[in-house]
């Protein structure tokens, strides 16, 4: 030890059999102080002890309870806090976890990628908010985040991430050696229950040597449950990830929840896939309802309160086909990027021109206040099928757009739903849906309002058909046939202003010379 530091220690030993006042004595137990400037006042004490004496029959025990007064935080060389998940707006109370970026024991700095999560309105990547070292994550990819609670702890030098304003005022941790149960004297023990040993993590009171696994903590309560130590399986999830189906490979159906004891020593268990003949007596795994599936049911079930008419009807695409040809053919000629016009962006358009003419199909139906609100804008939303489920991206304003736009927005809206990389802004505010079922086939179908929209329409295959020329003549010509269905809020929308809205639709979808001379 140096010579400008030096420790005093003053204590007095107690012993049960002694008399002692029944008052409590405060006794100064740790000072640190300097030999620099030995005239100066010691601090207070790093720690001191309130002892009282308490009678049971003819014997006194002490009772004490420890107060330690930690240094500042800033004086730490290093400390661990919580990241927790913030507020992304639109309302939104709690998101799912789709992946992670990092690891425990991974060094993360500012604005690096630190998890990726959905809401119900589009999947948003979270970002480091300071420079440390990943200690523990709070959660695994399927799991449901609130906003507000801790996503991961996150070890930082000094002060880093201290934002509160007192943060020099010293920390007090009381600890009592008096136990809860039966008044016995005890030793308190402040240990974490996670500690840190060589750069690995370690389970608090777990033994020696026992490297943390990564699971969940739905797997860990499960292999406690059922006495199973997770330092003896090597998972099959990425990076030797303890899943839940390891844990079902090695526990017996029958068995779940019941203790079982290993043999100290027990050899390494690798999780092996279940034989034929088990997993024809394992029921299915239950299927969790995460991301877009579980907004559809959010949504459908808002659907039912609202009272459904449909309409449907057959449309011929000859002339557009042909026109969509040659409007193709001449961007191959004109456009490097690949640009193409599929019937989409036309049936788009279509139904702009139309709700300019039936603008309550382009509305909101405001119950309390029992008006009806149309929209300026047309905001079209446009149903795609995704390998994450059914995702509704919005075009906005397509009153103002092109052909051309509306087909470009459509391109870029298509590679980002694929990716699972919407963003809040490109699934939110629409006013007026399409379904394009008929890229996958069938005709007609029954199209479900999405509150607090109005109207939707769901576009059927186009097929070579054949049909006859006149109503009293026996000529067959082919043509391309496709379908329409549309679905509406009957409590706005009445079948005779659906039916006419159908009608002018398909007016400009049978002539497109109509549509483009009045195309803004």
């Amino acid at each position: 030890m140096s010579d400008d530091s030096a420790v005093a220690v003053s204590t007095t030993t107690l012993s049960h059999d002694e008399e002692r006042p029944t008052e409590a004595t405060r006794l100064p137990f740790l000072y640190f102080f300097s030999n620099n400037n030995p005239s100066s006042s010691p601090p207070p004490p790093f720690l001191s002890i309130i002892s009282s004496s308490s009678s049971s029959s003819s014997r006194h025990r002490h009772l004490s309870t420890a107060t330690i007064n930690e240094p500042p935080l800033s004086s730490s060389p290093s400390r661990t806090i919580p990241f927790l998940l913030a507020d992304i707006g639109e309302g939104i109370a709690e998101v799912e976890l789709l992946q992670w970026f990092i690891s425990p024991g991974d060094h993360v700095n500012q604005f690096d990628r630190v998890c990726e999560v959905q809401s119900d309105k589009a999947t948003v990547e979270i970002t480091s908010r300071y420079d440390g070292v990943v200690e523990s994550l709070s959660g695994s990819a399927g799991d449901m985040i609130n906003v507000g609670s801790p996503l991961m702890y996150v070890r930082v030098e000094g002060g880093e991430g201290d934002d509160d304003e007192n943060g020099d005022e010293r920390a007090v941790t009381t600890m009592s050696n008096e136990d809860e149960e039966g008044g016995r004297l005890r030793i308190p023990v402040a240990a974490a229950e996670f500690a840190i040993e060589d750069g690995k993590g370690v389970e608090g009171g777990g033994g020696e040597g026992k490297q943390r696994v990564l699971t969940s903590p739905a797997v860990r309560k499960m292999a406690k449950e059922n006495n199973i130590d997770l330092n003896s399986i090597v998972g099959t999830g990425p990076k030797q990830r303890i899943l839940k189906g390891d844990l079902l490979t090695i526990l017996n159906p029958n068995t779940i929840n019941q203790k079982q004891h290993p043999t100290k020593g027990t050899p390494t268990v690798i999780a092996q896939p279940s034989s034929t003949a088990a997993a024809e007596q394992t029921p299915p795994a239950p299927i969790p309802i995460r991301g877009y599936n579980r907004l559809m049911i959010k949504t459908m079930t808002e659907s039912l309160t609202i009272p459904h008419m449909t309409y449907a009807d057959e449309i011929d695409f000859t002339n557009l086909h042909r026109t969509r040809q040659k409007i193709n053919d001449a961007l191959r000629t004109t456009t490097t990027d690949n640009l193409k016009l599929s019937y989409l962006p036309f049936a788009i358009k279509a139904a702009s021109l139309s709700l300019n003419h039936h603008p309550t199909l382009n509305a909101t139906l405001d119950l309390p206040n029992n008006t009806i609100l149309p929209s300026p804008r047309h905001n079209i939303g446009i149903a795609m099928d995704t390998p994450r489920g059914l995702a509704v991206p919005v075009l906005k304003d397509v009153q103002h757009l092109s052909l051309l736009d509306i087909a470009a927005e459509l391109k870029r809206l298509q590679a980002v739903a694929i990716e699972n990389n919407l963003s809040s802004d490109d699934v939110s505010r629409a006013t007026f849906s399409l379904s394009n079922i008929g890229a996958m086939g069938g005709t007609y179908m029954s199209p479900i309002v999405t509150p607090p929209q109005v109207a939707i329409g769901a576009l059927g295959r186009v097929r070579r058909l054949p049909r006859f020329v006149g109503e009293e003549s026996d000529e067959v010509r082919s043509v391309w046939i496709g379908t329409v269905s549309w679905g509406a809020d009957h409590r706005v929308i009445d079948g005779g202003t659906l039916a006419r809205f159908s009608n002018k639709w398909k007016e400009y979808m049978e002539d497109p010379c109509v549509m483009m001379t009045e195309m803004r």
